[in-house]
């Protein structure tokens, strides 16, 4: 029995989509630029909840601790979807995940908004979570592939400078609307919300091509009979892996307490007028723009990264104690200042240059999975700790010190790691067949 010749088209008619979408590859300019877009709603709809805790403490009646659980339950679901994406985001596409999870924030967001008291709001605050942990293990799996060795730092620090715009965005923005035009809270989660589904739109129009690419290239490598390279679990928990996981723990627990509690010390402990909160607190977001940009060009020229990553924690955690310790405002605001440059958003780009290094290409999204969940476990405590030692202490104090604390002890740690062993300079083919081929220059 003969065969008949195949009549199928070399290349299938393309699915009706729901949304358009560019069909262009996109370069690394547009990937640094859009997930750097992302990172600012992603941090300012959680921040515009920073300036207005008082308000809603005294609308619902609720104590310290419960304003804290606002945010630890935010956490929570944000942390307990790291692992699972970052295993989700390398099977069924990086892109994919990001955007299906922006658009569940953004409607979390608004929801949010919409709540009529403590509970519902606590729900939503718990989904809007469950939305914002799909986004950073794909995010940097994708970047960390698509953009070289050489710039993978630099690229991470202009991505992460969109959080600093979204800190700063979400605390003016919260205060002014608030506090000066009058706006009720819940305004502000409707407004931001709605933005947030914008982005999402522009994320999958100009990125999705990346998940095509991928999932082509895999079925051109299973036709050719080319096996995927041998993966372990293991290889995401070397020392160097398990000593970065600490260190981001402490760095992300002093975070996310100064950035959940810094509004409300500035007006308790240091008499800052509601109104001026957001500004003053700002300083840190800002500040390290510049810093983490500075400290990814000098990471790039050294050879091993080691010592930088541990004088910038060190740095950090004295700035956490200059902060409630001194009794000058304008030492307050140096710390805050210097606290920006060298904490948590400029040390992020430096980890995740070490970390890539460290990692087979294939295991990028798995390996920033189990990085930003081991930095998130620390924030679901964070929030509730700190209010949790007000209540019983009577001021915020004692919050800051043990952030410092934390930090310096995850600096001492990541003193016993070993020289990186620069995984990421083996060409994209050879260390991950399915990898995005490179275009011509």
């Amino acid at each position: 029995m003969t065969r008949m010749p195949s009549t199928a088209p070399a290349h299938p008619a393309p699915r009706r989509r729901l949304l358009p979408r560019r069909r262009a590859s996109p370069g690394p300019v547009a990937i640094t630029t859009l997930f750097s877009l992302g990172w600012v709603f992603m941090y300012a709809d959680r921040n515009i909840l920073s300036p207005v805790m008082g308000v809603i403490g005294e609308e619902w009646g609720l104590t310290q601790a419960e304003l804290g659980l606002l945010s630890t339950v935010f956490f929570a679901t944000y942390a307990f979807m790291q692992i699972p994406t970052g295993y989700l985001a390398d099977r069924l596409g990086r892109v994919r995940m990001v955007v299906v999870g922006y658009i569940a924030f953004g409607i979390g967001t608004v929801l949010s908004g919409l709540a009529p008291g403590f509970l519902v709001f606590l729900a939503m605050r718990a989904f809007t979570g469950l939305g914002e942990g799909t986004y950073y293990s794909p995010v940097y799996g994708i970047s960390s592939s698509r953009i070289s060795p050489r710039w993978r730092g630099v690229s991470a620090a202009i991505i992460n400078s969109g959080m600093a715009v979204g800190i700063s965005l979400g605390f003016i923005g919260s205060s002014f609307l608030t506090f000066t035009l009058g706006w009720h809270w819940g305004t502000l989660f409707l407004v931001f919300g709605g933005a947030t589904i914008v982005v999402a739109a522009l994320i999958h129009y100009w990125l999705s091509p990346i998940d095509d690419e991928h999932a082509a290239e895999r079925d051109r490598l299973a036709a050719s009979g080319v096996e995927a390279p041998a993966e372990s679990s293991r290889a995401l928990f070397t020392r160097n892996h398990v000593l970065t996981y600490v260190l981001i723990f402490c760095s992300l627990y002093g975070f996310f307490s100064m950035l959940t509690w810094l509004p409300s010390y500035l007006q308790q402990a240091r008499d800052v007028a509601a109104s001026d909160t957001g500004v003053i607190s700002s300083l840190v977001p800002w500040a390290s723009i510049p810093g983490a940009i500075l400290f990814s060009m000098l990471a790039r020229r050294l050879k091993d990264t080691r010592a930088l990553i541990v004088t910038m924690a060190v740095l950090g955690g004295a700035c956490q104690i200059l902060v409630p310790l001194t009794g000058d405002y304008s030492l307050v605001l140096v710390g805050l200042v210097v606290y920006g440059l060298v904490g948590k958003l400029a040390l992020d780009p430096v980890l995740i240059a070490f970390l890539a290094d460290n990692t087979p290409p294939s295991m990028y999204s798995r390996a920033y999975g189990y990085f930003n969940f081991a930095g998130m476990v620390s924030s679901i405590f964070a929030p509730y700790v700190t209010g949790a030692l007000a209540d019983a202490t009577g001021s915020l104090e004692a919050g800051f010190y043990l952030s410092a604390a934390l930090l310096i002890a995850g600096a001492v740690a990541f003193c016993f790691t070993r020289k990186a062993g620069r995984r990421g300079h083996r060409s994209r083919r050879e260390a991950d067949p399915i990898a995005a081929p490179r275009r011509g220059r």
